[in-house]
C-alpha cells in the first residue's frame, strides 16, 4: 500500500486543456432548458427534494475538489512525520527525571537509556567513518596538488 501512495504523490499531473469558447450567449443559445434552475422546492416531492440534494452534493464535492493541494499536504505531514521520527530515534536526548547529587547543588540530569541506542551506536559509527574518509581523501588531494 505504501508503495501505491508514494507513486501516486509523484505522479506527473495531467495537462490543463485551453478554456472552452462558447459560440452562443445566454439569450441567443438555440438549446433551451427543459427545466428551470433552480427548482421551486416547495412544488417538489420529498423524494425528488432529495435526489436534487444527493446531485448537488455530489457535484459541488467534484467542483471544491483540489487534487494538487491535497498533494502538497499529504507530503508535507509524511515528511514531517519522517522527520520527527528520525529526529527521535537518533537525536533526542531522553533525560531522567531524578536528579543526580540533590542537596550537592549540581543538579544535574542523568542521560537516560533509550530502545534506540543501538541504533544510534551504529548511525554515529558510520558518520564517523564517513567523515574519516573524507578527511583522508581531502588530505591526500592536497598533498597531491
Amino acid at each position: 500500500m505504501a508503495t501505491t501512495l508514494f507513486n501516486s504523490l509523484f505522479r506527473r499531473a495531467p495537462q490543463v486543456p485551453p478554456p472552452v469558447k462558447f459560440p452562443y450567449t445566454f439569450k441567443s443559445n438555440p438549446y433551451k432548458a427543459k427545466r428551470p434552475w433552480p427548482p421551486d422546492f416547495s412544488q417538489l416531492s420529498s423524494k425528488h427534494q432529495f435526489r436534487l440534494e444527493r446531485r448537488y452534493r455530489r457535484r459541488t464535492k467534484l467542483k471544491w475538489a483540489r487534487p494538487g493541494w491535497k498533494k502538497a499536504v499529504t507530503l508535507v505531514q509524511w515528511g514531517s512525520i519522517v522527520a520527527v521520527g528520525i529526529y527521535g530515534v537518533l537525536f533526542l536526548e531522553v533525560t531522567e527525571g531524578r536528579e543526580r547529587g540533590v542537596g550537592e547543588g549540581q543538579g544535574e540530569r542523568t542521560r537516560g537509556r533509550t530502545v534506540f541506542d543501538g541504533v544510534r551506536k551504529w548511525y554515529w559509527a558510520q558518520m564517523d567513518e564517513f567523515r574519516g574518509t573524507r578527511e583522508v581523501n581531502g588530505s591526500q588531494g592536497r598533498q597531491s596538488g
